[in-house]
């Protein structure tokens, strides 16, 4: 049987390592890689895994570049620490491990199932899937500050069963996390970004709405199909009100 290294990048996640790290208890060492959390999430992960990192946080990619290669198996299963493999997903991981097909793709693709407000969204973009178990050596993450996914030159398949992904704890919370998000693509997206106009706080926001809203089907997702298509509009605003603070040299 393949042997795997599951690695968990964390920052003041006590409220998550506990039940994170009990979801991937099936791998053959497990990596906690920290950025000096305040919280006490080193100390309860040291109950589970001696093998515990720290690094200053630059961005989510860059931590997880730098902690792949220090793996020791070749197949790793990276999991957010919001994100549980459920009992199916880990079931059909352990499965694949065992057969000689599982080296016919270089990673995998997993779909998620988010909770969100309580529900689970079935539209407005939010069905999505992400790469999480993968070959060290020919895979890595794209450089980039926000939603960065795995870039390689081999094959990818699909595994069947999803990945539970908590992303509520609470509004305020998630409109944090969204303004931290603004911020670190402010940073990659003012370079790319020429003069700002209303096309980049009117134009664009909009067409954000619209498509989580109306494109993607967002509506039937009810209210909260609303919330969350108003929220991903709310993103795109604030990115360019960040750049636009930044060459000010504002905050």
């Amino acid at each position: 049987m393949v042997k795997i290294t599951a690695i968990i990048p964390t920052f003041n996640e006590a409220h998550n390592i506990e039940a994170a790290i009990k979801s991937v208890d099936f791998a053959d060492e497990i990596m906690i890689v920290d950025s000096f959390s305040t919280d006490n999430t080193v100390e309860l992960a040291k109950k589970y895994t001696d093998f515990i990192i720290q690094r200053d946080y630059e961005y989510s990619a860059s931590q997880k570049n730098w902690a792949i290669p220090q793996a020791t198996h070749e197949w790793i299963f990276l999991l957010d620490a919001d994100e549980r493999v459920t009992p199916e997903l880990k079931s059909e991981i352990l499965s694949l491990l065992k057969k000689p097909s599982l080296t016919d793709f270089d990673g995998y693709w997993i779909r998620r199932k988010n909770d969100f407000m309580g529900t689970h969204p079935r539209y407005g973009g939010w069905n999505d899937k992400v790469i999480r178990l993968f070959r060290k050596s020919v895979c890595k993450y794209e450089d980039k500050h926000v939603h960065a996914e795995i870039i390689n030159n081999g094959r990818m398949g699909f595994l069947k069963s999803k990945l539970y992904h908590n992303t509520y704890i609470s509004i305020d919370h998630h409109l944090a996390k969204l303004d931290r998000y603004a911020w670190w693509q402010a940073t990659y997206f003012d370079k790319k970004t020429g003069v700002l106009t209303p096309y980049h706080f009117i134009i664009k926001p909009s067409w954000r709405f619209f498509k989580h809203y109306i494109v993607q089907g967002g509506f039937l997702d009810g209210f909260v199909g609303l919330v969350v298509a108003y929220n991903q509009s709310y993103s795109v605003f604030m990115r360019y009100v960040k750049i636009w603070l930044l060459r000010r040299g504002l905050k």
